[in-house]
């Protein structure tokens, strides 16, 4: 059951978050510059994984599978995170924006040594390594919906705001990210300029919550 709105006319909100109090825009902008990178590994990946793997019915159910399974997972994950108050949704958030801009760093010679191992496997084998190598990453992908869902329901105490604001933002980098990969990115710079671009977005994402936590906690 969602919470009651709050009043236009109150002040701003506290998070019951410890040491934390962010400006909501910078939760919207954040997740917007998260879900641009996201939908670039997604179309670079499934690019290379296709490349190893070929591209017909099973392969693109393989690939597709791995990475909803891997969203799935990670948004259990990031639900149980978040459904502690006492701990940082933005810390944890923030968190796994870095280890994806991590693992993206070193995700296209990791592709190629997963399908020089895996020439000639089997149907479910070649699965089980795929996700195998795409759980990761995607699970963190998966928490971070979760982890500023929470944080922002502190902030409004409106459970449907926090999410369709959050859910949007994120939508509409996935969406320009979609485009601007196919058409442009990888285009003009080639696929391994365009995952650097996305290393760059989840690591200005993490930086930039932590360095908003850490001005709120110090001004708290």
């Amino acid at each position: 059951m969602a919470a009651t709105a709050a009043s236009p006319d109150a002040p701003a909100a506290q998070s019951s978050e410890p040491g934390a109090t962010l400006p909501l825009p910078v939760l919207y902008g954040v997740f917007l510059v998260s879900g641009f990178a996201a939908l670039v590994y997604q179309v670079v990946w499934q690019r290379g994984l296709f490349a190893l793997y070929g591209v017909d019915i099973a392969s693109t159910t393989t690939v597709v599978s791995a990475f909803m399974l891997g969203l799935g997972v990670g948004s259990w994950i990031g639900g149980r995170l978040a459904a502690n108050p006492k701990r940082s949704a933005l810390l944890w958030f923030a968190g796994f924006e870095l280890g994806i801009g991590a693992f993206g760093w070193v995700s296209l010679p990791l592709i190629a040594a997963v399908g020089q191992f895996t020439a000639g496997a089997s149907g479910p084998a070649t699965f089980a390594l795929t996700f195998g190598l795409v759980v990761v990453p995607t699970s963190m992908m998966g928490a971070t919906l979760p982890l500023l869902v929470s944080h922002a329901v502190r902030q409004l105490n409106n459970v449907g705001k926090s999410v369709g604001m959050l859910y949007f933002v994120n939508t509409l980098g996935s969406a320009a990210a979609a485009v601007l990969t196919a058409v442009v990115l990888l285009r003009a710079l080639g696929v391994a300029q365009t995952v650097t671009i996305a290393v760059a977005c989840n690591v200005l994402a993490g930086l930039t919550i932590l360095a908003a936590w850490a001005i709120s906690r110090r001004a708290s």
